[in-house]
């Protein structure tokens, strides 16, 4: 066997046990040279370049349990010895998901973002550039009038401590009339029912009703996928019985979650009722799911 196929076989093609807190030891280095020698490139003749690297799947929580989910942007130069194994990365990445880093978003992102650097540096023994990829900032001409329900809601200091799904975690409070309310929630997590491999996305919420749901209520309830095994249908269908069961059984509702894509497909599930008494705009948007690549668009609408 080959060396590197020995080295990038730690993983590989075996099953492995993942984890959900930082553990830099997932890391496996691939030495370059092997697969240079052939082509007769070695150090003396190298070319200038870089390689580029996007996850897509980050996520980590604040100190008082609030995840926040980005795609980051890796890079570093063709020239030192070694390439990352890409599954040790996604290892390794993925061990950010129940890690607590700080007060605030920006404090997990500065913290994650050094942390990151550090570990890739000394292992592929170069300088690392890594930045996180804020996908929502980006593409507000799409649903951007839904409302991010964090919104402030971040320095409140509500705890995050259920990561089970639980609908006992909405509540209704007083509400001033009947009126639409319309949430996006940009740090869905849940994990494969069969594989238990993570699942990220956006999830959007649009009501009307006499009723008003909780906000803070309404995040701890998402943030309680994050544990759950869960078809991606299943997760929306849930989220959207849930919620009706709380409002009034008539009262127009949409629960759309838009996937990040895995293994080349994403699954984005839309359920809803009476979406003619929605929004115009929404009940348009929605109709289009099937027809056109609006979907597409709001995902890879990315400007770097």
């Amino acid at each position: 066997m080959a060396k590197t196929e020995e080295i990038a076989g730690k993983f590989l093609g075996k099953k492995v046990e993942g984890k959900s807190i930082y553990d830099p030891s997932f890391l496996v280095a691939v030495p370059r040279q092997e697969n240079r020698t052939y082509l007769g490139i070695d150090e003396t003749n190298c070319p200038e370049g870089f390689d580029t690297w996007y996850g897509y799947e980050f996520t980590a929580l604040t100190d008082s349990g609030h995840p926040i989910n980005r795609a980051i942007k890796i890079v570093y130069p063709c020239t030192n010895p070694s390439i990352v194994e890409s599954k040790s990365l996604k290892l390794y990445l993925d061990s950010f998901a129940m890690t607590k880093l700080g007060s605030t978003f920006e404090e997990v992102l500065a913290k994650a973002k050094q942390m990151i650097m550090d570990d890739l540096s000394k292992i592929l023994e170069t300088d690392v550039q890594v930045s996180f990829i804020n996908w929502r900032s980006d593409r507000e001409e799409i649903f951007g009038y839904f409302d991010d329900i964090y919104d402030g809601m971040i320095g409140s200091e509500f705890q995050v401590t259920e990561y089970n799904e639980n609908p006992e975690l909405l509540k209704i409070k007083e509400g001033d009339g009947k009126k639409m309310k319309m949430y996006s929630f940009g740090s869905l997590r849940s994990n494969c029912k069969i594989t238990h491999q993570p699942d990220y996305g956006d999830i959007f919420i649009a009501y009307s009703s006499k009723k008003e749901i909780d906000k803070e209520s309404l995040i701890k309830y998402l943030c309680s996928f994050r544990g759950e095994n869960h078809f991606h249908e299943e997760i929306c269908s849930c989220c959207f019985a849930r919620l009706r069961a709380i409002l009034d059984p008539e009262d127009p509702l949409m629960v759309t979650a838009l996937y990040t894509r895995r293994g080349g497909i994403d699954i984005n599930p839309c359920r809803y009722q009476n979406l003619d008494k929605l929004n115009p705009v929404l009940q348009k948007d929605i109709e289009s799911l099937a027809k056109s690549d609006l979907f597409t668009r709001y995902k890879f609408n990315v400007k770097q």
